[in-house]
């Protein structure tokens, strides 16, 4: 359960309205509001201030803390993994909606950003020097080797980040690790 609705679940048993809560805490309403509404993350300092009021052991939201974390890394690590499989095709649309859309949500998303482009991008450049060499030779072995080689590294990262590995980085990218 999201540390903001325990705080909420255990306020009410309590018959406590949010403008009591602050009080006892010294913290404003509105913030509890927040809190209650998964707006914001409390500090550690806040977390121990609303179980003193609610008259709860701070291990509780410490165990709730800990079970959520996990659940949000499991789920950074699968929206990355995305993020990498949709390299297979050098097409840079979806991983720029991708991007756009969880930027923000998912820790770590630019800079696997960066690298999933970034290896797009060579992938093009690479592609567009075999479709040369098609042209003048009709000869398709690097071309289909090329895609092949790009599935084989796009699915290698996916698997790698979803796992909460270090991905194979292209030589203008950095790779992280995630923390």
């Amino acid at each position: 359960m999201e540390t903001g609705k325990l705080i909420k679940e255990l306020r009410i048993k309590k018959g406590m309205t949010q403008e009591e809560l602050a009080e006892k805490t010294e913290v404003s309403p509105r913030t509890i509001q927040r809190i209650e509404n998964g707006q914001v993350d409390p500090r550690a300092y806040t977390l121990q201030m609303i179980a003193k009021a609610l008259e709860v052991d701070f291990s509780l939201f410490a165990a709730n803390e800990a079970e959520e974390t996990e659940e949000t890394e499991k789920e950074n690590n699968t929206w990355l993994g995305f993020l990498h499989l949709s390299g297979i095709l050098p097409l840079l649309v979806p991983t720029l909606l991708m991007w756009r859309a969880r930027k923000q949500k998912t820790k770590a998303m630019s800079d696997h950003y960066r690298s999933v482009i970034s290896f797009q991008l060579m992938i093009c450049g690479v592609l567009l020097g075999c479709l040369w060499v098609y042209w003048k030779t009709n000869i398709t072995t690097p071309i289909l080797g090329l895609l092949l080689i790009n599935a084989l590294l796009s699915i290698t990262n996916t698997v790698k980040v979803m796992n909460g590995e270090d991905y194979i980085a292209t030589p203008f990218s950095k790779n992280e690790k995630q923390d």
